[in-house]
């Protein structure tokens, strides 16, 4: 039978499935963030004061609300055959969550540069471990547009002219990168994220989620998810489900695949696919 990907929401509701995949004959669906919108203030000229203090369509909606949508995606594609459930980065953290809910209905679970929460239960605590200490995601920080107590929701401005910024997030999260492919990159991010992500208890329990075949894809350039941190959490995964190991996959490339780099998560995405059709 035909496989379907499902590819989480990662941050900023960047979900999506790479067309090669789909030409091989697979199905893919991407989630994407919840009531997710952009806004007037946002555009060219941008509105800067208003853009910090509009409310967020997200104020209210909880990681929990993003697992319920996913779990319905996962749902409705399992009636079509196996479901592989991809995670890159935070979004490791939600195919977790949703695995433990529904681990009958997930053939494979691909955590790709991923948080996979095991000994400590957030992607935050994780990033304040030795194995993080070289980890460039405060980069991430010259782009907070509005303060989360007035809007409800986490928000960015991806569309900043900051030089500073703009170099400090290229080499954090794709410096193999090309100007074109970052750009490309942050036009595919929206501006708001759920409040709570990389702060909410993820693991999963043995007897459901660690029942799950899983595969790791390790970036071997990350910035964001330093290669020492993507080690411990496999590690751990392994010594917490030793009858369910991770099947580890490397591409050297930078958190934010260039090209060619994902052709090659492609390639691993087949193997995963044939695995369970």
């Amino acid at each position: 039978m035909t496989s379907t990907f499902v590819f989480a929401a990662g941050a900023n509701g960047v979900s999506a499935a790479p067309p090669e995949l789909v030409l091989r004959g697979y199905r893919g669906v991407g989630v994407p963030q919840p009531e997710q919108q952009f806004r007037l203030s946002y555009q060219a000229p941008q509105d800067l004061d208003a853009f910090a203090t509009e409310p967020s369509a997200l104020a209210g909606v909880t990681v929990a609300d993003q697992v319920a949508t996913t779990v319905d995606v996962v749902r409705r594609a399992a009636e079509l055959g196996p479901v592989v459930l991809v995670g890159s980065s935070i979004g490791g953290a939600l195919v977790t969550l949703v695995a433990e809910e529904v681990p009958e209905l997930v053939s494979a679970l691909v955590y790709d540069a991923a948080f996979c929460c095991v000994e400590l239960p957030t992607p935050e605590e994780y990033l304040a471990t030795p194995e993080a200490a070289s980890s460039q995601v405060g980069a991430m920080l010259g782009f907070i547009a509005a303060d989360p107590a007035v809007i409800g929701a986490m928000r960015f401005n991806w569309r900043s002219s900051s030089a500073e910024a703009l170099t400090a997030a290229k080499a954090a999260l794709c410096a193999d990168a090309t100007d074109g492919e970052f750009y490309a990159l942050l036009n595919a991010m929206a501006p708001d994220d759920i409040i709570g992500r990389s702060s909410t208890d993820s693991r999963g329990t043995p007897e459901r989620w660690g029942r799950v075949p899983r595969y790791y894809v390790r970036h071997l350039q990350d910035r964001l998810v330093p290669l020492a941190l993507q080690d411990r959490m496999i590690a751990e995964a392994d010594a917490r489900t030793p009858g369910t190991q991770f099947e580890v996959h490397d591409i050297d490339t930078s958190h934010f695949p260039n090209a060619a780099a994902m052709a090659q998560f492609v390639e691993v995405l087949d193997k995963v696919g044939q695995s369970v059709s």
